[in-house]
Formats: structure tokens, sequence, C-alpha cells
């Protein structure tokens, strides 16, 4: 990206240059995985990062979670509703999330919370059966039967590309002005995950998408005047 002169110039593919007057930026983000190698063989296939797309296909089974934020516990609450029992992992003795969303978890009876508990392995040849996990304080390793395996640690911003070019917060996700999806230069506008660190839903991105393209479109209607 060049950003420095007008018209922008975009490097397409690492070989080819465009020109373009107005630019939106709509690079995503990823999710965070463990690095199991089953994690992700299994993945779409018991295992997913995203509990509000999937959650539905294992209505009334046992599933599990892995994560100590507020967006696990939110999403251990969600699978809560449509599961038997949620399996929840926490690395560490105590969980990041927000008292609120911790009092939460705990009072609802079908999810089980495991403190100090590392995931070793997805285990499933097609789809998954069961996870191996290990209790760090204990030295216990244990294997419990599931369904589905769900990873909540967090998502990363694609935007690396952008750095010292356009504004980002300290996780990284693009900054754009209230009421709008414009960012610090003009003519360079942000949409999607890539700026939305809170809904992370397809249906809220194609709507910021949308948002983007009409304030694109205002902006090259100021330049033909």
């Amino acid at each position: 990206m060049d950003f420095s002169q007008r018209p922008f110039r975009v490097e397409i593919d690492e070989e080819k240059w465009i020109e373009a007057d107005a630019v939106i930026i709509a690079t995503g983000a990823s999710a965070k995985w463990l690095g199991l190698e089953s994690e992700q063989r299994l993945n779409g296939h018991g295992v997913s990062a995203c509990a509000v797309c999937d959650g539905f296909f294992f209505k009334n089974q046992e599933v599990a979670i892995v994560g100590a934020g507020d967006t696990a516990c939110e999403e251990a609450l969600y699978l809560s509703k449509l599961c038997s029992t949620v399996h929840m992992f926490i690395r560490k003795g105590e969980m990041r999330a927000s008292k609120v969303m911790q009092d939460r978890v705990m009072k609802t009876a079908n999810i089980k919370v495991y403190w100090n508990t590392d995931t070793i392995e997805v285990l499933g040849e097609h789809k998954v059966d069961s996870v191996k996990v290990f209790n760090n304080k204990e030295h216990v390793e244990s294997i419990i039967p599931i369904k589905a395996f769900f990873v909540a640690i967090g998502h990363e911003p694609n935007s690396s590309l952008f750095k010292g070019m356009l504004d980002m917060d300290d996780q990284g996700y693009l900054i754009t002005q209230p009421d709008s999806m414009k960012t610090n230069i003009e003519g360079v506008f942000a949409c999607g995950d890539v700026q939305d660190k809170i809904y992370r839903q397809a249906v809220s991105a194609a709507g910021s998408g949308c948002m983007a393209a009409l304030d694109a479109e205002r902006y090259l209607g100021t330049l033909e005047h």
C-alpha cells in the first residue's frame, strides 16, 4: 500500500500495482488457535472458532470450549442454552473475564469449569469424539468425550500491512471515525472485523461494508466537483 500520494497505489499479488482514488480495507481478523495439529485437521469437523456460528449443529450434545476472557464466557453461555454440557478449560487458576461474566458462567448448571487445564489434543479420526486435557497443577491427564471443540482465545486483526500508516488501537484494530467508516487518511475506509472487535459477525461485517461503500461513494462524489 502507498497512501502517501494520490491517487493511492495498491500492489496486488506482489506483482501488479493499481491506482485508486478511494480504498476500502476489509481484510478481516484471524482467530487465534492453540497450535495443535489435530485442531487444524478437524477444523470444520467439530473444531470451530465461532460458537455462535456453529453451536447449533451440536444441539443437546456435549461440547468443550477453551478460553478465559469475556468472549469465551459469552460463547460458553450461548452454548449452554443449546448443548447438554459445556466443558470449559481455563489454563490458569483464574479467568481474565469481568466478574459479572464469571459469575454468570459459574451459576450456569451445565457449564463445567476446569481450572489449571491445558488442552493436549483433540481426538477423532474424521470428526471430534473427545479431547485430551492435562491438569497442570495436579499433573493429571484425562480424556473427555465431546462432539465439538470451540476455541475462544481471541482474534488478531489482519492489519499489520497498515502499521505506521493508519491509526489503530493497542490490539491492532483499525480506528474509524464515529458514525462512519473513515480512517485517519481521507479517502481510505475500513470495515468488518479489521475494525470491529465487539460484534465480529458476518451480518454486522456486511453492514459495515455497505456503510464503507456509501462513504467511499460520497467521497468520490466530492472529487468530481
